[in-house]
């Protein structure tokens, strides 16, 4: 028996054989161009065509977030640039699948050299080479392996094609070397409701067959696993289970303290099964499916009716919307901007308004117009908030639309710092730790290699967060966490006993976070906080929290 570590960001524990990702097309030594010059050319530009449309067709019935990223590379795969520099290559003498490599891997560079958003998009130019050069070379497509039984599926990494193929009644978990959980599989895992573990040193060791046991709770993957251990950790995920199920409605300690417990929700198709879920409403409702793959903005009433929808089935709890968070890797077709050295440092978010104020000032109005129709308690936020001016605006803005809540997020390191001030020009704050944690740490949150970074038990990112809710606490206002460290059970603790007034998560994670705060009174929470913000790094916070907790062990 093995036992690996790594980043637990999807619960669920379960039992399965191991299927690792298809891997890439390997290319031949010596290759030469198929005939003439001319039928090689179009063999390649036809693999193109046809990997686009493959593309095109998964990116139907996924996540606004993933159907973007998709997207992306459906354009590439069509950049007429592109095409020209494979054509000057292949008149070269240069066969098409090389060619294919080498002017996708210039255009990786300069994603590379541009850091930022841009750069997390490079990763998505490796999977449109293997994609192509596989259909070239009449190779399997690299990807979701495709078995009669169910299993674990274990990857480097997965792709934005890769996830939206998942099938959920075959990929028991997933376990990937890379990734971090800020990352889009922890995300998307979550999402799904599959056990995930990332960032899992070891996984390369993992073989098609290999017999695990994963637990994306704890993080831990059990190689050869024992019937004991087997049955020991059953035996405890059910009595999790139980608890879960023990308790309901409102978020409270043990001893009556409220917490808010609210669902993240991202596509409109979300709305319905985030409606049922025993939550008290809504703490993100993220907007950018209305504005993305569009050549145009959405119209007023096109947004009010999908608003009304989800006010409608939220009707009777909070609903909190956040604006139009665009820019960076989520461009808008109808919006010129200045090209930017470091997107991710640029204008997105509330940015965007200074010039193009007539998008924000309509999607208020379409807010408010639903609302006004609606039984929802609707509040309105902005992101990318850095400056006290900046949230005066905003508030301004919103109230004048005849939305009494407005809010800030906050994300970057400077409105943590001068949160009082920032919640002086606003109703409230809501912390979101995925792009705060990646501000203050400097790293890029889909860079696998800087997952312990990224880790949300940072007592320099707790910090911050202690500095917002303190903040809030001064001024009688609200302040929450939207971001993915309030999905984690133990970590909430943390969170609540920081000062923190809601948690926001994705509608799987509702049942266990409320479960572990009713176990613990508030004064505890504060004692877990305060050695979270003793430790020395993430590791460390979280090991001293779960001492604390459950003993001597990490694990419960």
């Amino acid at each position: 028996m093995r036992e690996l570590q790594g980043i637990g960001v999807s619960p669920g524990l379960v039992r399965g054989v191991v299927a690792r990702l298809a891997p890439a097309p390997v290319l031949p030594d010596a290759l030469v161009p198929d005939g003439d010059l001319e039928t090689e050319l179009s063999h390649t530009s036809a693999a193109f065509e046809k990997v686009a449309h493959e593309l095109g067709e998964l990116s139907a019935s996924v996540s606004a977030e993933v159907r973007n990223i998709i997207s992306a590379q459906v354009a590439i795969a069509l950049d007429p640039v592109l095409k020209e520099k494979i054509s000057d290559l292949v008149h070269q003498g240069v066969a098409g699948p090389y060619a294919v490599r080498d002017a996708l891997a210039g255009f990786r560079d300069q994603l590379l050299a541009a850091g930022g958003y841009l750069a997390e998009r490079a990763a998505d130019l490796d999977d449109l080479a293997e994609r192509v050069i596989a259909t070239i070379l009449g190779e399997p497509m690299p990807g979701i392996p495709v078995r009669s039984e169910p299993f674990v599926l274990v990857a480097a990494d997965l792709s934005p094609a890769d996830t939206a193929s998942l099938d959920t009644s075959k990929v028991l978990a997933i376990v990937t070397e890379a990734g971090g959980p800020t990352s889009h599989t922890a995300i998307i895992a979550k999402s799904l409701g599959i056990p995930a573990v990332v960032a899992c040193k070891g996984a390369a060791e993992l073989t098609d067959g290999d017999d695990v046991l994963v637990d994306g709770s704890l993080g831990k993957v059990i190689i050869d696993p024992s019937l004991r251990q087997v049955e020991e950790r059953t035996q405890n995920f059910a009595k999790r289970r139980m608890a879960m199920s023990s308790v309901s409605g409102p978020g409270r300690t043990a001893d009556g303290y409220p917490v808010q417990l609210l669902v993240n929700v991202g596509t409109r198709k979300d709305f319905a099964a985030s409606a049922r879920i025993d939550s008290e409403g809504v703490g993100l409702f993220r907007t950018e499916f209305l504005f993305l793959e569009r050549a145009s903005a959405p119209t007023l009433d096109e947004q009010r009716d999908v608003y009304r929808e989800l006010f409608e089935a939220f009707t009777g709890r909070k609903v909190i919307v956040r604006t139009l968070d665009a820019g960076a890797d989520k461009p808008l077709a109808f919006v010129k901007a200045a090209e930017e050295p470091n997107p991710a440092l640029g204008v997105r978010g509330f940015r965007t308004y200074a010039s193009n104020p007539e998008l924000l000032e309509e999607q208020l109005r379409a807010i408010s117009r639903a609302a006004a129709s609606s039984g929802a308690d609707v509040w309105v936020m902005a992101p990318m908030v850095s400056s006290p001016a900046e949230a005066a605006v905003f508030a301004g803005l919103a109230h004048g639309a005849g939305l009494p809540n407005a809010g800030s997020m906050v994300e970057v390191p400077a409105a943590a710092l001068r949160a009082g001030d920032l919640i002086g020009e606003c109703d409230f704050l809501s912390v979101g730790t995925n792009d705060l944690s990646q501000y203050t740490f400097a790293a890029d949150r889909e860079t696998g290699v800087l997952a312990e970074l990224l880790d949300p038990w940072q007592p320099a990112l707790l910090e911050l967060v202690r500095f917002a809710a303190e903040a809030g606490r001064r001024a009688g206002k609200p302040v929450g966490v939207c971001g993915e460290a309030a999905s984690d059970p133990i970590l909430a603790l943390v969170l609540v006993g920081l000062g923190v007034s809601s948690l926001s998560m994705a509608p799987v994670s509702v049942a266990p976070v409320r479960a572990e705060i009713a176990r613990h009174d508030y004064r505890e929470c504060e004692r877990l906080a305060t050695l979270a913000l003793a430790a020395k790094d993430g590791f460390a916070a979280r090991s001293a929290v779960h001492a604390e907790i459950y003993g001597d062990s990490l694990v419960p």
